[in-house]
């Protein structure tokens, strides 16, 4: 096993996720079998009760691990699946320590940060390292390892010396650290590509040589990230110093990572969604709804422009206390090419986002709405068409006397952590009517990812059906609503799991696949072609085959020209 090391100094929020994301995505390219942990030295044992504005998005991975943000860009790039045991916290090394001590593991022995807590973190990365991440269960080749924060915190101190440690233990030929610094301008993170000059002085006073001081400087997408590394030679130099068995033939993977870099930059026509919703003040608070939305924008060749609207702003109150916020939110709203209600919690904005859905669903404005999304379009459609005025979920009116959003049986309200329905959960299509299904290559069911507390209430579900508004897709056991369409609108989609955490640049989800789609005007051509895209916009097939490659053409996931 080779174990790779990125830390970060100087400020935090360098880019460490993007530097570990794309040295493992090079060598990847290569052949090799790589898998990522990320170590966050808080003390939470996860990121499940974070507040978006405090840490971003939550990302949730198949097993239900609420996780942080930085493991979907692993997945994102590597196209892996991990598991919770590669989020490590200092909340899970000392709850670990601390249960084995009041089991007599440590035989009265004084228990220390070291050896003890030090040991705990050599031994958890040891052996999360050996866990298979792909389809094909094969014993990974690579670790690479994200130590969160900035070197010199208190916090991360246990780590650094686990660490210094660990170096020893596995053998200077196994066993490297890149370190991401800051170069301020009036591996090392800059706005504009260094000069020479500049590099040899950072090599002699840092005590490593000129081809260990890799520039990466401000480029116009993240995915050009992995070919700015591998073209100042970082695998030829990791595959001597870490002695890997790297093949020196042309990388095919990053040839496909070149043309889609390479598409983003000619993108001409423009596509506008707005992303309607509570935390739109802090980017990362969506981070992996971003990005979807960019992998399916990208498919169709649009440039992409997320219009952020605070949904509080679109209430009635904000017209009497803020008139110009009241009317600037409306304006992205109405200007948009489509409309999208992403998840969220708490009571706040909910009365903002049901007059967005309403809006959208009126004037026929392709809709997606996710997770909470959904449940308030269910909430709409009620009030609005079936006439039930106070309709709620009873997450916000526990007294309303159509709760058509309702708790769910195992949800335990006096804990927040990880009480939620997590994880991959199965979908099962209950029609061969139904648009996405369609766009999910005509699947009779799919996995995808939930964090949710509350579900539509299914005792309710004749009287929607009666109306048009389907619930197409449903649990396993037919109790839990999973997808609802509209009939006769463009688009209007609800999905009560999280799609977003299992797009990938080169395969974008299908449900905001459609939505980019219906927003550009080009879901009924995409339809009509068996759901095709035009081959102006592939992938070249001939960079050869890899994990993403071999998807984007089984999937048939390439893009679309203008009819």
């Amino acid at each position: 096993m080779k174990y790779i090391l990125v830390t970060g100094g100087v400020i935090s929020g360098i880019g460490k996720g993007i530097i570990a994301s794309s040295v493992g995505t090079i060598l990847k390219s290569c052949g090799l079998h790589v898998t990522a942990i990320k170590i966050d030295p808080y003390i939470n044992i996860d990121a499940g009760t974070f507040s978006p504005y405090e840490h971003g998005e939550v990302f949730v991975l198949d097993d239900g691990g609420e996780v942080d943000l930085d493991l979907g860009n692993y997945e994102r790039f590597l196209d892996i699946r991990l598991t919770r045991d590669n989020n490590l916290t200092t909340g899970k090394i000392y709850q670990s320590v601390i249960n084995k001590e009041r089991r007599g593991d440590y035989l009265g022995k004084t228990v220390q940060v070291v050896p003890h807590i030090t040991d705990a973190i050599q031994e958890w990365v040891v052996k999360q390292a050996r866990v298979p991440v792909e389809d094909d269960d094969v014993e990974p080749q690579v670790c690479v390892i994200e130590l969160g924060g900035t070197v010199g915190d208190i916090e991360s101190m246990p780590f650094i010396e686990a660490f210094r440690q660990f170096q020893f233990k596995v053998k200077r030929e196994n066993f490297c650290n890149i370190h991401v610094s800051l170069i301020p301008q009036i591996m090392c993170r800059c706005s504009t590509v260094l000069e020479n000059s500049v590099k040899e002085k950072i090599s002699m006073f840092c005590h490593v040589e000129p081809e260990q001081v890799i520039c990466v400087h401000d480029v116009s997408s993240i995915y050009k990230v992995p070919l700015l590394l591998e073209k100042q030679g970082v695998v030829s130099y990791l595959s001597r110093r870490l002695n890997m068995p790297i093949e020196t033939r042309p990388r095919k993977m990053l040839t496909k990572w070149k043309e889609m870099s390479d598409r983003s930059d000619r993108l001409l026509e423009q596509c506008s969604i707005a992303l309607v919703g509570k935390y739109t003040k802090f980017s990362d608070s969506y981070a992996s709804v971003i990005k979807a939305l960019e992998h399916s924008a990208l498919a169709i060749s649009h440039k992409l422009e997320v219009k952020y609207v605070d949904s509080a702003h679109l209430e009635p109150s904000t017209l009497q206390e803020e008139p110009v916020k009241y009317h600037e939110a409306w304006q992205k709203l109405c200007s948009a090419d489509g409309v999208l209600v992403p998840g969220g919690f708490g009571v706040r904005g909910t009365e903002g986002k049901i007059h967005a859905i309403s809006w959208a669903r009126n004037q026929k404005k392709p809709f997606l709405g996710v997770c909470l999304g959904m449940q308030l379009a269910v909430c709409e459609f009620a009030r609005n068409t079936l006439g039930w005025t106070d309709a709620n979920s009873t997450e916000f009116d526990p007294e309303s006397k159509h709760p058509v959003v309702i708790d769910m049986p195992e949800h335990n309200p006096g804990q927040m952590g990880g009480t939620m329905r997590l994880g991959k959960r199965r979908t099962i299509f209950k029609t061969n009517n139904s648009v996405l299904r369609k766009l999910y290559g005509d699947a009779e069911y799919v996995d995808e990812r939930h964090r949710h507390r509350f579900e539509v209430n299914p005792e309710l579900k004749s009287h929607f059906e009666e109306k048009g508004f389907r619930f197409v897709g449903q649990d396993v056991e037919g109790e839990r609503m999973e997808v609802i369409e509209l009939d006769d609108h463009p688009y209007f989609v609800g999905v009560q799991y999280h799609p977003e955490f299992t797009s990938r640049p080169m395969k974008p989800s299908p449900p905001y696949l459609g939505l980019l789609l219906a927003a550009a005007g080009k879901l009924q051509s995409y339809l009509q072609k068996g759901c095709r895209l035009s081959p102006r916009d592939t992938y070249s097939d001939q960079s050869g085959s890899s994990s993403p490659d071999s998807e984007i053409s089984e999937l048939k996931l390439p893009s679309i020209s203008n009819e």
